[in-house]
Formats: structure tokens, C-alpha cells, sequence
């Protein structure tokens, strides 16, 4: 089924339509919630609220880009999730990937919120404007939280490569945010 007869479902209130949005992002949005939350049983009950809160917003939001809007969802909730637990009772490698880009993006900036519209467009100009490696790696890394290893692997690069795009494209996403005149 595609997306549109998947929003459609939800219009019409059709309970259907949670079944057909688990049957084609679900273990896509595991995954995104499990790299970030590092727990299964964590992951499922994100992914869980992911569903009743699209649920919830679909009517009568329509998304053009379903996959993505759902993905958004999951990370946002999973995020959500990580900034409740201690640092100390887990281990996250969401926080580890945050940090970073400590040195690219102030702490008020607005990361997690969804009031940061202005740092996402301004992020999502500056990575049109990359390499397609170095717009993929940095996606990989800072939005489905990938491991640097797990770059490499995808994309056949050694880490060091991996390291080295990751951190020139901050450093260039640091002066293109200044020169936008967003706070860093």
C-alpha cells in the first residue's frame, strides 16, 4: 500500500491504517528509535507512541513526505526519552553524537524542540549545498545516529574518512550558521 492510501485510511479513522503504517515503517522506525535509546523494550514503546501520536495528528495535518514525517515522530519521541533517562543509567550513543557538535551549535540552540524550524531550514540549505558523501555521512551520524563503524560499513569508507567528513562538514556548517546570523 502506498503512502497516500496509507494517509487516506487515517482520514477516514480506519484502524487499518495503523496496521499498514506498522507493516511499512515500523522496523525502520525500531531502528531509528533503538540507535537512539540503545534498548529494545524502549524502542518498541516509542515506536508504539509514534503510532497513536500520528494517530493523533493525522487529520488534520497531510504529510507530503509520510516516510519522513514518521521518522521525525519517532526520533523526536525517542529524543524526548533520552533527555528523561540520567546519563548515568545508561549508556547513549545519541548523546555521544550530540556531542559532537557542541562546538558547532550553542546549548540554547533548539535542537530537540520543535520551535527550532529556523536551524532546521538553515541546516537543511547548508546540506544541499554538500558533497553527496559528506551530506549522507553527516545524516547517518547526527540524524539516524549511526555509529561511525556502521558509516564505514555502508558506504565502504575507512572510519578516519568517516571521521574527517564528518568533522569538515561541521566546521563548515559552523561558518555558514554564523554567516546566516544563527546563534552557535
Amino acid at each position: 500500500m502506498d503512502d497516500a492510501q496509507i494517509i487516506e485510511l487515517y482520514f477516514e479513522r480506519s484502524e487499518q491504517a495503523l496496521t499498514e503504517t506498522a507493516a511499512k515503517y515500523g522496523r525502520l522506525c525500531e531502528g531509528v528509535a533503538y540507535r537512539i535509546l540503545g534498548s529494545r523494550e524502549d524502542a518498541e514503546e516509542c515506536v508504539n507512541d509514534t503510532y497513536l501520536n500520528v494517530w493523533n495528528t493525522v487529520p488534520p495535518k497531510k504529510p507530503d513526505n509520510f516516510r519522513a514525517f514518521i521518522c521525525k515522530i519517532t526520533r523526536n519521541l525517542s529524543l524526548t526519552r533520552v533527555k528523561f533517562y540520567s546519563a548515568k543509567k545508561r549508556d547513549r550513543g545519541a548523546l555521544v553524537s550530540f556531542s559532537e557538535l557542541e562546538g558547532t551549535l550553542s546549548d540554547q540552540a533548539p535542537f530537540f524542540e520543535d520551535d527550532g524550524e529556523e536551524l532546521g531550514r538553515a541546516m537543511s540549505d547548508f546540506l544541499r549545498t554538500q558533497s553527496p558523501d559528506a551530506r549522507n555521512v553527516f545524516m547517518r551520524r547526527y540524524w539516524f545516529l549511526e555509529s561511525i563503524e556502521d558509516i564505514s560499513k555502508r558506504y565502504s569508507f575507512s572510519q578516519s574518512k568517516v571521521k574527517s567528513l564528518l568533522f569538515r562538514t561541521r566546521e563548515r556548517l559552523k561558518k555558514y550558521l554564523e554567516k546566516e546570523g544563527i546563534e552557535i
